[in-house]
């Protein structure tokens, strides 16, 4: 029987930073829309009717952007797949194996990003979900450039150089626990020694109660491979 994909969990890091721009844009393109009228019943405009047209074009450019960001914003999310973990945004797709993770670590986000060396900006940004849980994937290499990573995710996606990636999400206790389970089922497909057989006391998944299970049913199988 094919295995599902999990459910989808939004980024509320991407939503909240796109988020901040679509009201502000949508406001000024009304405001242009305003500012281009009163051009346009000025007796004047019809001497110098670029203004007020350069105005409305201006206004209709702000408003269109705004109304694509607030559409945007609900298209991010991460995806627990049978054999990767599925990373969308607007302008990016991207898989990552379950080869690739080294390790999962959960922690609140005000301890990877401390607000104090923030800026002003950027901590009123940050302030509504420093106080949240996040899962950091520690991984052995990204499965694209760190260059195009970074370029395409906020900076609130790597708390430093090594590779890896923080992942924030609403329901952080549904997302970690398909994970778990995801993982665990991969590595049981794969019969992978990697999955921390020898050191079930280690790694991330392998300290779960769902990794230990999975690991004891799957211990015979592995032996008679010598796995």
């Amino acid at each position: 029987m094919a295995r599902k994909a999990g459910k989808r969990y939004p980024l509320i890091v991407y939503r909240r930073i796109v988020g901040r721009w679509w009201f502000a844009l949508i406001f000024m393109g009304l405001g242009l829309f305003a500012l281009a009228y009163s051009e346009y019943i000025d007796p004047v405009a019809q001497f110098l009717p670029r203004r007020w047209q350069l105005f409305a074009a201006v206004g209709a450019l702000a408003t269109a952007l705004g109304i694509f960001f607030f559409i945007i914003r609900f298209i991010a999310y991460v995806q627990p797949l049978p054999n990767s973990l599925k990373l969308v945004t607007p302008f990016m797709r991207l898989n990552i194996s379950y080869k690739r993770i080294r390790r999962t670590t959960m922690t609140e986000m005000r301890l990877l990003f401390p607000p104090k060396g923030l800026s002003g900006w950027v901590q009123d940004i940050f302030a509504p979900f420093s106080q949240k849980t996040a899962m950091v994937l520690d991984l052995n290499g990204y499965p694209i450039s760190p260059t195009l990573l970074r370029l395409f995710l906020s900076r609130f996606f790597f708390k430093d150089k090594t590779p890896h990636l923080v992942i924030l999400v609403d329901d952080w206790m549904g997302f970690s626990t398909e994970m778990e389970t995801a993982y665990a089922n991969f590595c049981l497909m794969l019969g992978l020694g990697a999955y921390s057989a020898a050191r079930p006391d280690e790694g991330g998944f392998a300290r779960t109660s769902i990794a230990r299970r999975n690991f004891a049913l799957a211990k015979p199988w592995l032996s008679r491979r010598g796995l």
